[in-house]
């Protein structure tokens, strides 16, 4: 895109700005985009499953629900209650929803087609995405009320739970890719299994810690059964119980924003990216954005399918499963991997 505009005429540095900026856009615009529609889709998986009808009155088929719903809170008040920080607590949304959108720079839509493809693009996103627990935190904090502070030292204390077994999990597939770099794991998953399947999801070895991946990322973005940081029947509606408007908003566009984010990771990581299912070439006529899109869709109805089925966790349980269930699992799959890469990768090699 740098050279589109040197063609133009402009010098080197203007051209890579305003490409830099053309990628931040066509990929934070799209990105907002798709969160309101996946509202609705949401809203519709819940609805089918409950068997109801779901959102239909707004646009053909209730289509547009989402975006009345957005500008019904854009034209709301930002009330802002009296004994909170004021500075801290209008500035929490905006982190959760900065964190959100910085993390897709480095997600790779299709070969090439990657807006940052640095070498460390998987440690970039474990650090970035931690970020986000700040945003939560400081929301409880500065609300000065004791119900979105509980729900704040939930969120801490889950998050940091559920990213020790995301990182133990992760090091499982960077064994096997070889690479921290995002285009080269999906490189690496190529006729991964008999010459013919894409994906580490399909590797015996890889299987249980997609499974532990998927579970874990739910948790990661609080989502039911994990929810326990909304949970209304203890906390009202956890640390966004004092926010109205637009900054009620940012929270939500945060929350939808990992968990594409998060249906993008399963794919990417586990299930071949952008790459067919099957290595064979007719399946490459298809665009690999499109690929890429389907599978997070089937990730996303998945977690849809979890919120309207699975009940809410108790939080001794919550940490039970994160601490004493997942962490030894991910730890015991680390030394099966790496013996099993030291047997048959390395020490064919010497």
């Amino acid at each position: 895109m740098t050279a589109a505009f040197q063609h133009w005429g402009l010098t080197y540095e203007w051209s890579w700005f305003f490409a830099t900026i053309s990628g931040i856009l066509l990929i934070a615009l799209p990105l907002l985009l798709a969160v309101a529609m996946i509202i609705y889709a949401e809203r519709k998986i819940w609805a089918a499953i409950a068997l109801r009808r779901g959102p239909n009155v707004v646009g053909p088929w209730g289509v547009l629900q989402s975006f009345a719903d957005g500008l019904k809170v854009f034209l709301k008040e930002t009330i802002v209650p009296t004994s909170a920080n004021k500075g801290l607590f209008l500035l929490a949304p905006i982190i959760s929803f900065t964190v959100a959108l910085i993390v897709w720079a480095v997600i790779p839509f299709d070969a090439g087609v990657v807006l940052a493809d640095i070498n460390v693009g998987l440690l970039y996103i474990l650090a970035a995405s931690s970020l986000g627990v700040y945003g939560v935190i400081i929301a409880g904090w500065a609300s000065n009320s004791k119900y979105p502070f509980y729900s704040a030292l939930r969120a801490a204390a889950q998050m940091v739970s559920y990213e020790v077994s995301i990182g133990f999990v992760l090091i499982s597939v960077v064994l096997y890719a070889n690479s921290f770099n995002l285009t080269e794991i999906v490189l690496a998953q190529k006729s991964h299994i008999l010459g013919l399947f894409n994906g580490f999801g399909f590797n015996p070895l890889l299987f249980p810690m997609w499974v532990v991946f998927l579970i874990s990322s739910m948790a990661e973005t609080f989502r039911t059964p994990f929810d326990l940081t909304e949970a209304e029947s203890e906390l009202v509606a956890g640390f966004q119980t004092e926010y109205s408007s637009m900054s009620f908003a940012l929270f939500w566009l945060g929350e939808y924003g990992n968990v594409l984010l998060m249906c993008a990771l399963n794919a990417i990581l586990f299930w071949g990216g952008w790459l067919p299912p099957i290595d064979w070439a007719p399946l490459y006529w298809i665009p690999g954005w499109m690929w890429l899109f389907f599978k997070m869709s089937v990730f996303f109805f998945i977690f849809g399918w979890v919120r309207a089925t699975v009940p809410r966790y108790r939080y001794d349980q919550l940490m039970r499963l994160g601490w004493k269930i997942f962490l030894p699992l991910s730890l015991m799959f680390i030394v099966i991997v790496s013996g099993w890469l030291m047997l048959t990768r390395y020490g064919a090699a010497a």
